[in-house]
């Protein structure tokens, strides 16, 4: 098919402010006009009639820049003729497409543009099909938009990881947390450069339901490494829960049904060590997994009374016993406080729910 390229007056032509592509990086624009001096324009603008005959352009807006910086008075041009709003959109996000510096939110806004404003209503497998991109191509770019302004502008095309910019596969993981979490991790991770990997784990970090909002927003005020390393202890704890969820329950002892029965259970059952409680004091982050285990054990494995006691005995036994744990239990509220909430509430009710079991088991013997 021939295509008839005239030269046009600049003065005649207008830019369409409707167009998706609007943002125009000042160095390619000089890059394009010192060509233009040296080759001319290689390739011609399109542009349509209007009403009051003048002239619109379809696409090449970027050409049309440059060549009216270069003062020239006229430039080459394709004519349409065509007046449908929706093909001469469709025509526009295909030929910048193509184009290098169409940037992603570009793209985005382009596509929601035509699905949901009343000129167009276009359907998503309707766009696929017209633009030749997949129904996931789409649906990506268009969960760019759910992000704050101010990330929006760090968004740049490709993959590579760059300082103070963000890539749509650092923000995809991103995409589905509350705005509050949402924006601000967006930014920890264009200011820290973090691969998709650490994006990932802090994403998944902050999904965790069993993780206050309170806990999550002390977590905001760390940096990105800060955050990994603070997954890396909350994996650590998360599969230490499920390992000690799949081992076998003790059997709950029975309760003696006398003395003479207490008596004789007593060769099986050894005191507890009197051992005074260490002196609780900041543990150093990345620690506080060991901290925690240490802390949880006496709880676990502390045994029962000797029955062979007299009651005031057992009951002094008990106290002390009992004095030791809630020591412990506070050492580990401390711990996790000056870790910044690196220890999760749920860890401290694992502790007292061990204590509360345990004393039961005592109070059987008595």
């Amino acid at each position: 098919m021939n295509v008839d390229i005239i030269e046009l007056p600049i003065a005649l032509i207008d830019e369409d402010q409707d167009q998706p592509r609007y943002q125009f990086d000042e160095e390619a624009l000089q890059e394009l006009m010192r060509s233009i001096e040296e080759l001319g324009l290689l390739s011609p603008i399109k542009v349509r009639t209007t009403a009051d005959g003048r002239y619109k352009i379809i696409y090449g807006n970027r050409r049309y820049k440059a060549t009216e910086r270069l003062g020239r008075a006229t430039i080459p041009c394709i004519v349409s003729n065509t007046t449908d709003e929706m093909e001469i959109y469709l025509e526009q996000i295909a030929e910048n497409l193509t184009r290098e510096g169409f940037s992603p939110i570009e793209e985005a806004e382009a596509f929601d543009k035509l699905m949901n404003d009343s000129r167009f209503r276009s359907s998503l497998k309707f766009l696929a099909a017209k633009l030749g991109k997949p129904e996931s191509y789409i649906k990506n770019k268009c969960e760019l938009l759910k992000f704050s302004n101010a990330v929006k502008k760090l968004i740049v095309s490709g993959i590579e990881i760059r300082k103070d910019k963000l890539t749509e596969d650092q923000l995809m993981p991103l995409k589905d947390l509350p705005m509050e979490h949402r924006d601000p991790l967006a930014l920890i991770a264009a200011r820290d450069e973090l691969p998709v990997s650490d994006v990932k784990k802090i994403a998944k970090l902050f999904k965790d339901k069993t993780i206050s909002d309170n806990t999550k927003e002390k977590l905001l005020l760390k940096s990105g490494p800060g955050l990994i390393e603070t997954w890396s202890v909350y994996e650590q704890n998360r599969k230490e829960r499920a390992r000690q969820q799949e081992e076998p329950k003790p059997q709950k002892p029975a309760a003696p049904s006398s003395q003479s029965d207490a008596s004789s259970a007593a060769p099986s059952v050894t005191p507890p060590e009197n051992k005074p409680a260490a002196p609780a004091s900041p543990a150093p982050t990345g620690q506080a997994e060991t901290t925690a285990n240490s802390v949880t054990a006496p709880a676990a494995q502390a045994a029962a009374p000797s029955a062979s006691a007299q009651p005031a005995e057992l009951l002094a036994q008990l106290q002390t016993q009992l004095k030791r744990q809630d020591e412990l239990a506070n050492q580990l509220i401390a711990l996790d406080k000056t870790n910044g909430g690196v220890l999760f509430p749920h860890e401290i009710d694992d502790i007292i729910s061990q204590l509360e079991k345990q004393i039961a088991q005592w109070k059987a013997l008595l």
